[in-house]
């Protein structure tokens, strides 16, 4: 994350396996020190235990004998497409176990969808295995639904039925639907502050919620639960101290989702995902983490953490990581109204220039071989939008994309690890977008826990050079703890930043409503997440016209 939002413990000191998952896991790269990181990638796929098969398989579990609820995580939903949509559950009957109480049984679970919340009238229904070797969870790609539809799901084993779910499906392609109502969320370190946010969230009446990265943190949790000061509650000790393998962070998950208004939200509506780099190690760029590890060793992490993601979140089987390589980045529409470009800007870029801190831009920073996409994941977004016939192109992804100057100095300091850092690679993107016509661009954006709104400028030194687009970054569900409408350099990033229409360091979320004419952006925040229970209020609303670029505060 950027240094302005930073908020967890500082850089400790290098890391060193602890158990002997890790171990074995980087052996398998670090015995070759010669091998390229495609080969080191080749070489992790045959340590993150894939399911047997045959003979070889894991027994089945007599789901009569389930005494304790296996839902305990909850259900979820994702990546809505017109005649299909991904249903998620993860059985875990004691969440805090490495295994969640189910040893290395397989697990037959039943689910349904049906158009109804009480269930009489069920469209689809059928079977799926939780195996161990992905740590129980379930996904169901439900196809054959009709576009632009409503529906509610759930789950069965044995005598335990899940939380239902609700979800929906696209528009058809082509079709010319005239609304889309989304939300945009990011970073939420439990360790930081209730899930308030989620709770409003779960409340409101939106299509889709695009989840922009940090959903899980790596640091170490408390047994009091950090901020949350818990005092009827004791976490066990497994919690307090780093991830670092496939089991730590199968258990964070655990922990996370062990939260109701986490829970509650993704049972609401339908989630389109992809990661920061708090999901894995802070700061960390392509092979690279940020204590400067043998690559070798931080990728044999980097797989248990992807491999973790894809278990815990409603990902399709393309998603699946491959070792410590998967292509998150992926493209969805809803009808002729919105082409969305989802990025990952962690897997593919270049280290940091000048370390991972804030720095006057220099010639390290804009070397143009520098990438914050890589070059294939670069090449796709430009060939998409040449392709596209949206009214609104959206990009949503995670760091800061338009230039953010850090203090009034002639030559200001910006951060390194967002886009500022590699002003080359942004200056692709512009240009890209520029030829291929897009007119109506729109970046929603995550990572520094507090709100931000941006005229994207043609020349972000000119502030009277044209506005090609709009940037809206949401604030965080609890990192950072609790914030202010106007934290302590609100003055000085107004002034240095013309073009930053809109600061506020509270907790919180985008909701985005598109149209066929306007695009309206309301910031909802709540005042605190260091106690329970607050209220959401709006901090601010702008609208952009379609056509014509530039945000109009309402």
């Amino acid at each position: 994350m950027a240094l302005s939002g930073r908020t967890g413990p500082p850089h400790g000191p290098a890391f060193t396996p602890h158990d002997a998952e890790l171990r074995a896991a980087a052996r398998h790269v670090a015995r070759r020190r010669f091998l390229t990181v495609t080969a080191a990638a080749a070489a992790l796929a045959f340590t993150t235990n894939l399911p047997a098969r045959g003979a070889f398989a894991a027994p089945r579990l007599d789901t009569a004998r389930l005494a304790d609820d296996p839902f305990t995580l909850g259900v979820a939903s994702g990546d809505p497409l017109p005649d299909s949509v991904l249903l998620w559950t993860r059985l875990a009957p004691v969440p805090f176990a490495p295994d969640g109480g189910l040893g290395q049984q397989r697990v037959e679970v039943s689910w349904e969808v049906a158009l109804d919340e009480y269930f009489a009238v069920v469209v689809q229904r059928g079977t799926a295995l939780a195996l161990p070797e992905y740590g129980h969870s379930v996904r169901v790609d439900v196809r054959g639904l009709a576009p632009g539809s409503r529906y509610h799901y759930r789950f069965r084993t044995g005598a335990w039925i899940s939380p239902a779910g609700r979800t929906r499906t696209a528009p058809p392609a082509g079709d010319d639907t005239s609304s889309l109502r989304l939300a945009a969320v990011a970073c939420q370190a439990y360790h930081d502050g209730y899930y308030t946010a989620h709770r409003h969230l779960a409340q409101e009446d939106v299509d889709v919620v695009f989840h922009l990265g940090d959903y899980l943190y790596e640091y170490a949790v408390d047994s009091a639960g950090g901020a949350r000061g818990y005092t009827d509650v004791v976490l066990p000790d497994v919690f307090n101290r780093e991830t670092t393998t496939l089991t730590d962070y199968r258990m964070r998950y655990s922990l996370y989702k062990s939260d109701p208004d986490l829970r509650d939200v993704h049972a609401a509506h339908p989630f389109v995902v992809t990661w920061d780099d708090h999901e894995t190690e802070n700061n960390y760029a392509g092979a690279a983490d940020e204590n400067g590890s043998d690559p070798a060793q931080f990728l044999a992490r980097r797989a248990a953490a992807y491999r973790a993601y894809w278990e815990n979140q409603p990902l399709r089987a393309d998603q699946l990581p491959q070792g410590p390589d998967a292509q998150l980045f992926r493209r969805l529409h809803w009808g002729t109204l919105a082409q969305f470009d989802l990025l990952d800007t962690r897997q593919y870029r270049s280290d940091q220039a000048y370390g991972d801190t804030s720095h006057v831009p220099g010639p390290e920073s804009d070397d143009p071989a520098r990438t914050l996409t890589g070059d294939a994941q670069e090449r796709w977004l430009l060939d998409g939008w040449g392709a596209s016939t949206a009214l609104w192109n959206v990009m949503p992804q995670q760091v800061c994309f338009s230039q953010r100057r850090m203090d009034l100095n002639a030559e200001a300091k910006v951060s390194m690890d967002a886009w500022d850092g590699y002003r080359a690679s942004r200056g692709r993107l512009v240009a890209g977008a520029k030829a291929a016509g897009v007119g109506n661009w729109l970046v929603l954006t995550g990572d520094v826990h507090v709100a931000y709104a941006f005229d994207i400028k043609d020349d972000f030194d000119d502030p009277g050079s044209a506005t090609l687009g709009t940037e809206l970054t949401c604030s965080s569900v609890a990192s950072g703890r609790d914030g202010s409408a106007r934290p302590a350099n609100w003055d000085t990033y107004m002034r240095a930043n013309p073009h930053l229409r809109f600061y506020d360091g509270r907790r919180g979320y985008v909701r985005v409503e598109l149209g066929r004419e306007t695009a309206r952006a309301d910031y909802r925040v709540v005042p605190v997440v260091t106690t329970p229970g607050a209220a959401v209020s709006t901090a601010a609303s702008f609208v952009t016209k379609a056509g014509s670029p530039g945000l109009t505060p309402v």
